[in-house]
């Protein structure tokens, strides 16, 4: 069968904790006027359909970097019919096909491709001014494949199609939302969540919300007046320990409770260790928080000094804190950069790591640090920083903006024009690299060289030390996708490993032009995406096609 050729619809953006789908516990409830027959009617109007337009993001397939479905990301067997299906799915002109593409293609129906289905028929209904008519077997069909595949489901699919159905005027006592709910009901935790004892102290109170799953989404105001209410001999290093892991595993950038953890690190200096205050600044690295307490600081320095050649692992752990921070100590990096501290992490299980992270350590002294004077990691000993994507981004990948921009700027540039998921010197991976002319004109990759030279050739002196130079007249543009996990809880703040690899790259001499993730969200499909990467890329006086040669 020959597949029809166009341009998908908008991608699904990541759901969020403001997203409509009833959660465990909540129940699911049509509307008290039944939508379906709101439907089935051939008299209704645009205007009493449009709420069905308004209908929650589905998951989508993730699209590979050529044409939409001919070519997987990772290579499978299966992955182009599938995503071929989903597009058929998108583009279906009425209820009846959208059922035939179901019925006919079995082997390729995967459980996200119903919510898919769901959402076209409401699309279908909602955006004319005369819905076509409905069988009652076209949706009782419907319903049946949905019953029937349903414990294939995962707890998001089945939220969504219940959440869809609902929308759809489907009966509360139906088959289809009684197999759902009970799905629903089969995945919940099997016991209520612990709740806090009154009788606890205010320190273990601290201790046990940190443990509960009720504080895992909002918890803020919970934690912060159980500090508040707490006595300072009840705050133990371990307290202290769960409130910073949990802060830095959320994203949460709540000064306050940062505050409390660097001054807890200051007054027990003498009694914490560097494995214990390693696990303490943690967060303020990864949430790119420096503290207003004047002693953090040098208290840090004073641990390092004290406990460095104990635990070397702890030790290179609250410098690569440090770093993000841009505040690493000058006698910390003389010890680790010392050959007796490398001889010594060499025959360690965790020498790769450490080895990793000097690595990065000596990429912000070259970088960061023109006045350090002291020894570096030798040349033999480095190793790429981050060689691939970050584990976040490949967890989350299902739901980047990478392969729809990736598809946005093929359309627009061609494939020879840019390169992605480059990995440039010394060990950055780049989202989309482009090499530019002196005059705009975007080049073919394969023509250039895509690295810029590592350690960088600096400008003359008397010139900005972080304007690096090249004989090279071509610039190298990276895109760089700021997407919502990059961010802390707020989406304001980068996260520090972020800011850390964009401030880098920009002084090895790479043009930067970010695409933050509000912005790509708002592009509703290919077409307005490709817009906005025109103009994004002119407004750098970038120039492509027979005009920009």
């Amino acid at each position: 069968m020959r597949r029809p050729r166009g341009e998908p619809g908008s991608r699904a953006p990541r759901p969020t904790e403001g997203a409509t789908c009833a959660g465990p516990g909540e129940p699911w409830s049509p509307s008290p006027s039944s939508m379906l027959r709101v439907l089935l009617s051939a008299q209704a109007s645009a205007a009493r359909l449009s709420g069905l337009l308004l209908l929650p993001p589905v998951q989508p397939c993730c699209l590979g970097p050529s044409k939409w479905g001919d070519r997987p990301p990772g290579g499978g067997l299966h992955a182009g019919p599938v995503q071929g299906l989903q597009r058929l799915l998108e583009q279906a002109r009425s209820p009846g096909e959208l059922l035939r593409w179901l019925g006919q293609n079995p082997t390729k129906v995967r459980a996200h491709h119903y919510p898919v289905a769901l959402r076209r028929l409401g699309q279908l209904l909602g955006s004319q001014p005369r819905p076509p008519p409905v069988e009652q077997a076209t949706l009782q069909d419907l319903s049946q494949l949905i019953i029937r595949n349903c414990p294939s489901f995962d707890i998001h699919t089945i939220h969504v199609c219940l959440h869809l159905a609902v929308l759809l005027g489907f009966p509360s006592d139906g088959p289809l939302m009684c197999a759902l709910e009970q799905e629903r009901r089969f995945r919940l935790p099997p016991k209520p969540p612990p709740t806090l004892q009154p009788g606890l102290r205010s320190g273990q109170r601290l201790e046990a919300a940190l443990s509960c799953p009720r504080f895992l989404r909002r918890p803020q105001q919970h934690l912060i007046r159980s500090l508040a209410e707490a006595r300072p001999e009840e705050l133990t290093p371990h307290v202290m320990v769960l409130l910073a892991q949990h802060l830095a595993r959320h994203r949460l950038r709540e000064p306050q409770l940062l505050e409390a953890i660097a001054h807890f690190l200051v007054v027990q200096e003498a009694q914490l260790s560097s494995k214990v205050v390693q696990k303490l600044v943690l967060p303020f690295g990864r949430l790119n928080y420096l503290p207003l307490e004047q002693q953090f600081m040098p208290c840090l320095e004073r641990i390092l000094a004290r406990e460095a050649g104990v635990a070397p692992l702890a030790t290179v752990n609250i410098l690569m804190s440090l770093c993000q921070l841009r505040c690493l100590p000058f006698r910390a990096l003389h010890f680790v950069f010392s050959p007796s501290f490398i001889n010594h992490i060499s025959g360690t299980p965790h020498a790769l790591i450490v080895r990793r992270y000097l690595s990065l350590l000596d990429t912000a002294v070259e970088l960061e640090l023109p006045g350090y004077r002291g020894p570096r990691l030798p040349r033999r000993q480095q190793v790429p920083i981050f060689p691939q994507p970050l584990i976040t981004d490949r967890a989350r990948c299902k739901y980047s903006h990478k392969d729809i921009v990736a598809e946005g700027l093929r359309q627009l540039l061609g494939e020879e024009k840019y390169r992605q998921d480059l990995t440039v010197p010394p060990g950055y991976c780049t989202d989309f690299l482009l090499c530019v002319s002196s005059s705009g004109a975007v080049l073919p990759v394969r023509t250039q060289d895509p690295f810029l030279p590592y350690p960088p050739r600096f400008c003359p002196q008397g010139q900005a030390a972080s304007q690096p130079t090249t004989h090279d007249p071509a610039q190298r543009v990276v895109l760089m996708l700021r997407e919502r996990w990059h961010f802390c809880r707020d989406g304001r703040v980068l996260l520090g490993s972020r800011a850390l690899r964009e401030r880098h790259l920009g002084l090895l001499g790479y043009q930067l032009l970010p695409l933050p993730f509000e912005e790509l969200e708002s592009q509703r499909g290919l077409p307005q995406l490709k817009s906005y990467l025109r103009q994004k890329l002119q407004a750098l006086g970038l120039r492509w096609g027979p005009e920009g040669g």
